[in-house]
């Protein structure tokens, strides 16, 4: 052998060591822990100009797609994926823009609805699939609904949750919740308060938040440390009672893994999302009365704060405008915001009653 010839095999040999330390490191970097649920696997993808971790059930039927709100998690929707899975479906729940491990951009305005709505499509591009039935609850039923409005052509029903849609505002939400709460606490205004504040007390005790927040309407709790109205008076944990016990849908493991989302995603991702009303209803001007043409269902708590005592004929008439293929409203008597972990059976037959109708 040459010299000539030793030299070019130990170059070629150093250089596929570097390939191959290189790949390593990309695999690593891409790579997620278990998912604590039997059947349900992770991984990455490109959607939208972002890399988001999707747990997936199922390798055939249609594709029904769960987005999640806040402060929520993929974990949510437990009870409905692997469900949907053994009915036939494709179910892919996403850690939404700035949750969990998918990537959070360090914009506010990069979580407006036109980047979340953009976010679903570009899963469906991700998958190979043309078309999906879009399933949204909270925030994540504030985007369901949007990204069929935007994308139309991309989802052939909705499902939402919490949430209602009755069209598009005739002016910014912020101006009304001013008025209405001028000086005092309102969540939403907190969360768009400058220097971060509100992502700040969060990111100091999410196990105080979370616990705090989920929970069932008549769950016992300690009384709240922080009880004068006025935003001067504090930041939002105070102002919640602690609880006195989980409630019975939500085990240890169950809220010691979503507290561990955000431990390590923080909340900020989370918030920008409010940060984002007014801009939202300012980009959206081209939706004035467009209409959501798609077969809908809408679940919620009979006593899920966000509807606000509504009956079911009051809903109705409200999304019928927006919505005019609105197949039925199901509000599920004695629970509160978190429906489909509050009452995952009665969610589960009337979402799989709802798409085997379609």
């Amino acid at each position: 052998m040459t010299i000539q010839l030793e030299r070019l095999l130990k170059i070629i040999g150093v250089a596929a060591l570097c390939l191959f330390v290189s790949n390593t490191l990309v695999a690593q970097s891409n790579s997620t822990s278990p998912t604590p649920i039997d059947g349900v696997t992770f991984r990455f993808i490109d959607s939208n100009g972002i890399t988001m971790r999707i747990a997936e059930a199922g390798d055939s039927g249609p594709l029904v797609l769960l987005a999640h709100g806040w402060p929520e998690s993929w974990y949510s929707w437990r009870h409905q994926i692997t469900f949907l899975a053994n009915a036939g479906y494709r179910v892919v729940a996403p850690d939404m823009r700035g949750y969990g491990e998918t990537d959070a951009p360090a914009e506010v305005e990069d979580y407006d609805i036109v980047h979340l709505a953009a976010d679903m499509v570009g899963i469906l591009d991700a998958l190979g699939e043309e078309t999906a039935i879009m399933v949204g609850h909270d925030w994540g039923s504030i985007v369901a609904w949007n990204s069929v409005l935007m994308h139309p052509e991309r989802f052939s029903a909705l499902i939402a949750m919490s949430v209602p849609y009755g069209g598009r505002a005739p002016q910014s939400p912020m101006v009304g919740w001013r008025a209405a709460f001028g000086d005092n606490f309102y969540y939403i205004l907190y969360h768009n308060e400058p220097g971060g504040i509100a992502e700040a007390e969060y990111d100091s005790d999410p196990r105080g938040l979370i616990s705090r927040l989920y929970l069932s309407p008549d769950s016992p709790r300690q009384a709240p440390t922080i009880t004068d109205p006025a935003r001067a008076a504090g930041g939002w944990i105070g102002r919640l009672g602690a609880p006195l016990g989980l409630p019975d849908w939500l085990g240890q493991n169950d809220l010691d893994y979503i507290v561990g989302q955000f431990e390590m995603a923080g909340f900020r991702g989370g918030v920008n999302y409010y940060r984002n009303f007014h801009r939202n209803w300012e980009i959206t001007e081209h939706l004035a009365g467009v209409q959501v043409k798609v077969p809908t269902l809408f679940i919620a708590g009979e006593q899920d704060v966000v509807i606000g005592g509504a009956t079911k004929d009051q809903l109705t008439a409200l999304m019928t405008n927006a919505a005019p293929d609105l197949q039925d409203v199901v509000l599920i008597p004695n629970i509160g915001h978190w429906v489909q972990q509050e009452a995952p059976d009665e969610t589960n037959a009337a979402m799989l009653q709802f798409l085997e109708g379609l």
